[in-house]
């Protein structure tokens, strides 16, 4: 793979993967680190920019997901969507710590959008979220953990 398509593959894997669609980064991650062709820092960021553009992809509909969500094609029915909502209720904007995790994460930022978080404080938590876990695939790539 060329040194752009590498690239260009990795911010597509980690932008779905942000999405409610099941996708995961983490190994393309793994795969192109342990390749040591490529920057390591450039990669780190490249899939961290995928993933936060990902997640305010839901964000974004979480905005809008009142209006669309009696639509038959919307991607999260009524009970995911409110199970996210009490999650992020309960436990607050701090909850967006747990957006890189599988499963829930991708709710959560949803759920931010739908209860009008800031953008702002919504990004930096996202991002400092989701570039750890990168960080912490590297750091097993290169056997640090």
């Amino acid at each position: 793979m060329s040194g752009l398509g590498a690239y260009l593959g990795l911010f597509a894997s980690a932008f779905l993967a942000a999405t409610l669609l099941p996708a995961q980064s983490e190994l393309v991650l793994a795969t192109l680190l342990a390749a040591e062709s490529r920057s390591a820092t450039l990669l780190i960021a490249v899939a961290s920019l995928g993933n936060v553009l990902g997640a305010c992809l839901n964000y974004g509909l979480g905005r809008g997901a009142l209006a669309l969500q009696g639509k038959r094609w919307f991607p999260v029915g009524p009970a995911a969507l409110a199970r996210a909502q009490s999650w992020y209720q309960r436990y607050g904007r701090w909850s967006l710590l747990l957006s890189w995790m599988p499963v829930v994460g991708d709710p959560l930022t949803l759920a931010a959008g739908v209860l009008r978080e800031n953008l702002w404080i919504f990004l930096a938590l996202v991002t400092l979220a989701k570039t750890g876990r990168y960080l912490v695939v590297a750091a097993l790539v290169w056997g640090w953990l």
